[in-house]
């Protein structure tokens, strides 16, 4: 259980929080490219750490991320016309660079200097892979790109997808490292999902319901283990790698994509999941990418024109109880990422952590939170750069192996969870 005031440490990100400022160090993704598909295109609201704002692509194809709201009187730029380099408010013509600089006030003497005085917020707005990501620091401390294997793999070995979730970051986030509720929830999954069944490894979740778990520090986060049994003098292991403050990636299934997630904060009772798939030595095949436009696997299929699941919350999941007595699907929800959404957004918007009761299966999220703390007040206290934020910490890889049990699993998956270029996934 969490004291109440450490749970609003950790769930807390709007400015000045000491969580919002901790994730404020990172670069974020803001939004899917394909939100921004070509120059001078609708522009799209963005919500992140409970901050409103636009982001548009200008007529010389730049990206900017900048206030919603127009500095005369205070309107939504959302309604405004994306036009010669610049978006211009539908209220009184006042017009926007990408960098926020108010660049024309029709209204006002052009000889005047009243537009250099006029400036919105902005923050950078950058394509890497499939997302355009942001930093909404300072700029004098802004790092390096993110260096994550799934967008700097080739296009054609990637894939992205995005949905909302109703619940606050952090519950979300410690489902994708709690990898003990596999053997329920995701039961009925494993072997008839396209993108997870005919592994090994499934075998052996299904035949060892008490998993033991084994964690371990890194520079960028934590190595999160799951033990279970395999064939005689032998161990499955599980690798879930956490990297500071919201990336996960999920143990691969045979020569399936190797798949995770990065969890965004919207506001505090609401968050994006950016969800990847992606292979480290080969294309996705077309039979893949079908299935994951779909929704299968740890994707979600969408309210068509919104990222918003067609399974959620307003009509309960589409929850099927026949399904559930037949052991189609462990909880009569359809779908692994719904599985997970559904529960975690039954927890409420932000879970009160001072009533759980948490067992040995849940180190991992009981070092997760220590390590987000630990890090929060480090950095307002003595100012100290968190994990994660060095690219160098970016550079890992999620593991499924089989080790003798002598053999430790730090030792064991010491090459398998570096992320090296041309060299497959190690994998059961």
């Amino acid at each position: 259980m969490l004291r109440t005031e450490i749970n609003e440490l950790l769930t807390q990100t709007g400015p000045g929080t000491r969580m919002g400022d901790l994730f404020r160090q990172y670069w974020m993704p803001a939004l899917l490219a394909e939100e921004l598909p070509e120059n001078d295109c609708a522009p799209v609201r963005v919500k992140i750490l409970s901050e409103r704002l636009l982001a548009f692509r200008d007529s010389d194809g730049r990206y900017g991320l900048i206030d919603e709201f127009c500095a005369h009187r205070g309107v939504s730029l959302w309604f405004g016309r994306n036009e010669e380099s610049g978006i211009r408010c539908a209220y009184h013509g006042w017009k926007y660079d990408v960098t926020g600089q108010c660049v024309e006030v029709p209204s006002e003497p052009e000889t005047g200097n009243f537009c250099a005085n006029v400036k919105l917020r902005a923050y950078p707005l950058v394509k890497v892979g499939d997302i355009l990501w942001t930093y909404l620091g300072d700029p004098a401390q802004q790092p390096p790109l993110p260096e994550f294997e799934f967008v700097r793999v080739p296009d054609e070995q990637t894939y992205t997808s995005k949905r909302w979730q109703e619940c606050n970051w952090l519950q979300a986030l410690e489902g994708g490292i709690d990898s003990s509720h596999v053997t329920f929830l995701h039961s009925g999954q494993l072997n008839s999902d396209p993108l997870f069944k005919g592994s090994k490894g499934n075998d052996y979740n299904k035949g060892d319901l008490k998993p033991f778990f084994e964690v371990a520090d890194t520079d960028g986060g934590l190595l999160i283990a799951a033990r279970r049994n395999a064939e005689e003098g032998e161990y499955y292991w599980r690798v879930t790698p956490w990297v500071m403050p919201s990336f996960t990636m999920v143990p691969p299934r045979g020569d399936h994509p190797v798949h995770g997630h990065i969890w965004v904060p919207i506001d505090d009772e609401n968050c994006w999941v950016y969800t990847f798939d992606y292979h480290p030595v080969r294309p996705l095949t077309d039979d893949e990418l079908s299935h994951m436009h779909a929704g299968y696997g740890v994707h979600s299929e969408n309210v068509p024109g919104t990222y918003r699941p067609m399974a959620n919350k307003d009509n309960d999941y589409l929850m099927d109880r026949e399904a559930q007595r037949r052991g189609e699907q462990f909880s009569g929800v359809k779908g692994i990422a719904i599985q997970d959404a559904s529960l975690q957004e039954s927890m409420g918007p932000i879970v009160d952590r001072t009533k759980e009761r948490l067992v040995a299966t849940d180190t991992g999220i009981i070092k997760a939170r220590q390590k987000l703390r630990k890090a929060a007040l480090a950095l307002a206290e003595q100012g100290v750069t968190p994990p994660g934020v060095d690219p160098e910490h970016h550079r890992v890889r999620s593991a499924a192996i089989v080790l003798p049990h002598e053999q430790p699993f730090q030792e064991g998956v010491a090459e398998a969870v570096v992320a090296r270029p041309g060299v497959a996934q190690t994998t059961v």
